[in-house]
């Protein structure tokens, strides 16, 4: 799995939609159990929506709770767009 990188400059100026709490590019141990959930259709969004993409990238949330989905190279910083880890 290729991870999705961020400009450094970039990430320093982003921050969760909802709390404005700093993010930070998602591990890849991270991102493998959320697709290990999305595979088995064990994943939803803040939304309730079943997520059924998998992650290339993420963004997690300072206190660790939530991934904002990067999708093709750009984070997708919606409250609802949120996975809860």
């Amino acid at each position: 799995m290729l991870a999705a990188v961020i400009d450094k400059d970039l990430l320093q100026i982003l921050a969760c939609p909802e709390s404005h709490q700093s993010l930070a590019e998602a591990e890849s141990a991270v991102l493998a159990k959320l697709n290990e959930r999305i595979e088995a259709g064990q994943a939803k969004n803040r939304a309730g929506a079943p997520v059924t993409e998998k992650l290339e990238g993420g963004l997690v949330r300072q206190d660790g709770t939530i991934v904002y989905p990067i999708r093709e190279g750009i984070p997708v910083l919606l409250i609802d767009e949120g996975i809860p880890i």
